[in-house]
């Protein structure tokens, strides 16, 4: 079983993609932040031309599930798992067989 780290810039690419398609707007046209609380875990801002929302994480998991499936064509559900370093920031962390 391999690890894959996604770094946090990947994650909010998804995000940006995964609303974008939502909404149907442009990626470009979605703006994110990503936050971590040690209790609540990874959420996420997103402010859109149309106003302002919140994602938790599971929404999150789900925009990350479908970039990996689409742009890495690897296995979305061999197990996903958000967290944080303190020096890189926000991360993805994903295992897979080879």
């Amino acid at each position: 079983m391999q690890k894959l780290i996604i770094p946090e810039e990947d994650i909010v690419l998804a995000i940006c993609v995964y609303i974008g398609e939502k909404q149907q707007i442009e990626p470009d046209n979605v703006q994110v932040e990503l936050f971590y609380d040690d209790y609540s875990g990874v959420s996420a801002e997103i402010i859109t031309p149309s106003g302002k929302q919140e994602l938790i994480t599971k929404q999150i998991i789900t925009a990350l599930r479908e970039w990996i499936k689409d742009n890495l064509h690897a296995d979305p559900y061999a197990g996903l798992k958000l967290d944080l370093d303190r020096r890189n920031g926000i991360y993805a962390r994903l295992r897979y067989d080879s």
